[in-house]
Formats: C-alpha cells, sequence, structure tokens
C-alpha cells in the first residue's frame, strides 16, 4: 500500500475534511499517501509505532505541508485515555509532548494532531477559526470527560462552548465496536447516560458500542454549537484506515496510526 508520487504529496481524496469547519485548516488523514512500509503502510504517523524514523518523518511532512503548516508546528501529545487537555503557545521537538489527550490553541502557524486507529479523533474551532483544537477520544477518554475538558480549555482562550464547532472523524463503528459486559458497567458507572449508546450485541453479555454517537452526545451535553460526526468506520475500511480492533482479531502484531490535524484559521506556518 505504499503510495510515494513523484510530487510527495498526499491526493486530495485520501484526506476527509468537513464542511462545518470551513476554512479552518483541517483534515483527518486516511492511511494513504506516505511512505512507509509492511504493517505501517503507508501513512503511518506514530511516533511510537516502532516504524522506521525516516518514514515517519517523511509522512508527517506531507501531513504538514496538506495543511499548509511547517512540519516542525506540526505538534502531538502523549495520549494516555485521560481527560487532560494542554493548551499549545509554542512548538515542542517531535515526540516530546506532553502526557495529554487534547490540545487547544489560538497560536497562527501552530498545528495540532491527535493519533488514532480506532479511537475518535475530534476537531474543534471556534466561530472565527481563532481558536482550535484537538482530542483523542476512546471511550475511556469520552467517558472520563476529556471532550468537555477540551471544551473548558478553548473557553479559556476567548471560545465559550457555545461558539465552537467540532467533528468527531474516522472511528470504529457501531456494527464493528462489540463489547463485554464489564466495559459497559465501567462506561455506566461513570456515565449512566452513556446507557443509550449500548446496543444489543451478536453474542450475550455483549453489546455494540457508538462511540462517535456518545462523542456527539456529550458535546452537546456540554453545550457546544454545531457538532457533527463523518460516520466512518476505521474497522470496516482496511483500504483507508488502521484498526487497532482489526489488527487484534487478526492475532496482534505492529500496526500503524493515522493522525487528524487543525490549526488556527487566517495564516498558515510555511515559509
Amino acid at each position: 500500500m505504499n503510495q510515494e508520487n513523484a510530487e510527495g504529496t498526499i491526493p486530495s481524496d485520501a484526506i476527509l475534511r468537513h464542511a462545518l469547519l470551513g476554512d479552518v485548516p483541517h483534515g483527518f488523514f486516511t492511511r494513504i499517501g506516505g511512505v512507509s512500509q509492511g504493517p505501517y503502510a503507508s501513512l503511518n504517523c506514530s511516533t511510537r509505532s516502532g516504524d522506521d524514523p525516516a518514514a515517519l518523518a517523511e509522512n508527517r511532512r506531507r501531513v504538514a505541508r496538506a495543511v499548509g503548516m511547517e512540519p516542525a508546528h506540526l505538534l502531538g501529545v502523549t495520549q494516555v485515555h485521560g481527560d487532560g487537555v494542554a493548551t499549545v503557545t509554542a512548538p515542542w521537538p517531535v515526540g516530546q509532548g506532553p502526557a495529554a489527550d487534547a490540545m487547544v490553541t489560538a497560536v497562527p502557524g501552530l498545528a495540532l494532531g491527535v493519533i488514532t486507529a480506532d479511537c475518535g479523533p475530534v476537531l474543534f474551532a471556534s466561530a472565527d477559526g481563532a481558536v482550535v483544537g484537538a482530542a483523542h477520544a476512546g471511550w475511556r477518554g469520552a467517558v472520563g470527560g476529556v471532550l468537555e475538558a477540551t471544551l473548558a480549555a478553548m473557553a479559556a482562550l476567548g471560545a465559550p462552548a457555545s461558539t465552537v464547532r467540532a467533528v468527531v472523524g474516522p472511528c470504529i463503528g457501531r456494527d464493528s465496536y462489540e463489547v463485554g459486559a464489564d466495559m459497559r458497567a465501567q462506561a455506566l458507572a461513570a456515565d449512566p447516560a452513556a446507557g443509550a449508546f449500548f446496543h444489543a450485541g451478536r453474542r450475550v453479555d455483549h453489546f455494540q458500542f457508538d462511540l462517535a454517537a456518545y462523542c456527539v452526545a456529550r458535546l452537546r451535553r456540554a453545550g457546544i454549537g454545531p457538532v457533527a460526526a463523518l460516520g466512518v468506520d476505521t474497522l470496516g475500511d482496511a483500504a483507508r484506515f488502521f484498526s487497532h480492533r482489526r489488527r487484534t482479531l487478526a492475532g496482534g502484531g505492529p500496526i500503524g496510526h493515522q493522525i487528524s490535524v487543525i490549526a488556527p484559521a487566517g495564516a498558515t506556518g510555511t515559509a
């Protein structure tokens, strides 16, 4: 699945965008358009994946250029499935971001990127696009409040929740996301309202969890402005997406991750 081309760019149809985010530089990137090989093919962007560092650097360069940013200004955090949010004011070295699962910024020229392979990438923008956020929302993070924490951090930068729009990107879909009774019990203990997003499974004591719909509901409950989900299932589309669950069902092994990126509107970080 090596998608390298002479121009060293990512095909435009391999980047998913949503009209709700308008002209704010953003993209939900697929696994297409990079140079990585084997299980990381081809646009792997995870610095902790075990991929070839040179291939990883080229992949991230392509992503940064696709949203009009300098590669050194494409930033990520060390994701831990929690509710921590980093307010970004200056770039840090690649792979050395703080432990958190979301970022916000109002600094033009900085791009925020979250890494996923079934969890929900959520991109946020204020009404004028000057304040943006990106969150990594697996079920633990969503139940634990990472989306609300992102909105609170954006409000601290001058963008109240009611003025913020957000899109939930490609993640594992309801029909693909079978979970056990123990996971459901943990989610309900933290948020009883989560029960509406567990549906009858195909096996006894198993359920189908609708992660994207749950993220949308949490955001609406928090008073956000317009919000939508792309409705794209990562497990069901092996040609376009990496998937932890698919890897697990296949017996394990190395895996790549796709990236979702957003940057403040009005200025780019390119030279």
